[in-house]
């Protein structure tokens, strides 16, 4: 009877601890995940900011040699109302003393352009940049042409290159606003449709 009690408890003793190093080992494992999530995240955030630095430079350089395109994704209208657009065919475009704005939505009207929207010429003036406390970059210009006569109000967010431009005509009160990327114009994929 005493060695089946000794038995039992050798038994009982064997399985607690075994039981105890699985539960040990699980938590060792979950925290070695975790510690690698941890790890690939921080490695990702790194590259990401890395590759939005990159941008920016490119963003700033373009913008000071007055050599941009700012490729538009979203659109919206006066009343506030959005629209999602592509943004090879949706862009303001500079360079050096000559502009182009083009917008063309996804309809079965080809538009003035033929691509479904607006495209205008005109000659760039009045360039002013300021940079704010935030670090963000307005770029002021006026671009007059046949088609078009507005202010262009652009910003560049600090720290990347997602820009917003603000077209203010001259002669009403369109005022439509583009959110995209800002490129410099030799990395630029936009596909321009017919001006006026």
């Amino acid at each position: 009877m005493k060695k089946f009690i000794a038995l039992a408890a050798v038994v009982l003793v064997s399985m607690a601890t075994t039981t105890m190093y699985a539960q040990e080992s699980r938590a060792e494992k979950r925290a070695d995940r975790k510690a690698q999530r941890d790890a690939e995240r921080a490695r990702l955030k790194a590259e990401e900011q890395a590759q939005d630095a990159i941008s920016y430079d490119d963003a700033m350089a373009a913008l000071k040699a007055h050599q941009f395109v700012m490729e538009a994704d979203q659109v919206m209208f006066r009343n506030g109302q959005t629209a999602f657009v592509n943004s090879n065919t949706n862009f303001v475009l500079v360079n050096q003393g000559r502009g182009t704005v083009q917008v063309a939505f996804n309809t079965v009207y080809p538009g003035p352009n033929g691509i479904g929207g607006v495209t205008v010429d005109g000659t760039v003036s009045d360039i002013q940049m300021t940079t704010d406390k935030r670090g963000n970059v307005n770029c002021n210009f006026s671009i007059q042409g046949i088609g078009i006569s507005a202010q262009i109000f652009l910003t560049l967010t600090d720290g990347g290159n997602n820009a917003t431009v603000t077209i203010s005509p001259n002669f009403n009160s369109n005022t439509m606003t583009l959110s995209g990327n800002l490129v410099p114009l030799e990395q630029s994929n936009i596909f321009k449709g017919r001006s006026w």
